[in-house]
């Protein structure tokens, strides 16, 4: 197996994982936090979309889907055009609210076709490629894919484990 079919692998995982963790919830429960300091389902997978949007359109040198496809009106979210979540205080989460659930996944449906084009034409030379000279040392493209496959991996659960609160609670 290749790397490039491992990560199609991963990554295919999170997508089935991010519609497990959405079906079937309504707005108040996509939108419910468990306290005022947690994050909603709704914010969870919007988050992980947008990371994954964000980072794998960055490295492969593409356009974010949020913007290209019209994604972020779509949602219209008080939020600036590029915003990804990162370091969102309780006050900024709760301004990703949504209506339904087939609005975060049809999101993250057109991140994923995105994410499966860019990696399907991968070759481990590529993997060593230099994307972010920001860090030390410099960060490969196969570590950002990485990075992205585990932080999504992360909050994919953390929404599942939001919806488990929900639903213990209701019953």
């Amino acid at each position: 197996m290749h790397a490039k079919d491992v990560l199609i692998d991963g990554h295919s995982r999170i997508r089935e994982e991010v519609h497990a963790a959405v079906e079937g919830l309504g707005p108040d429960d996509l939108n419910a936090r468990p306290s005022e300091e947690a994050n909603s389902v709704a914010w969870l997978v919007w988050h992980l979309t947008r990371v994954q949007d964000d980072h794998v359109a960055d490295a492969f040198g593409l356009e974010q889907v949020w913007l290209s496809q019209d994604w972020e009106k779509r949602f219209g979210l008080d939020l600036p055009r590029r915003d990804t979540g990162y370091g969102h205080s309780p006050a900024k989460v709760a301004k990703v609210r949504v209506d339904s659930g087939d609005l975060l996944t049809g999101y993250y449906d057109a991140v994923h076709e995105q994410t499966l084009g860019a990696l399907r034409g991968l070759t481990a030379a590529d993997l060593e490629r230099v994307v972010d000279e920001r860090w030390d040392p410099p960060v490969s493209l196969g570590v950002r894919l990485i990075s992205v496959l585990s932080d999504d991996l992360q909050h994919v659960g953390q929404a599942a484990y939001v919806r488990g609160l929900l639903q213990s609670a209701g019953s």
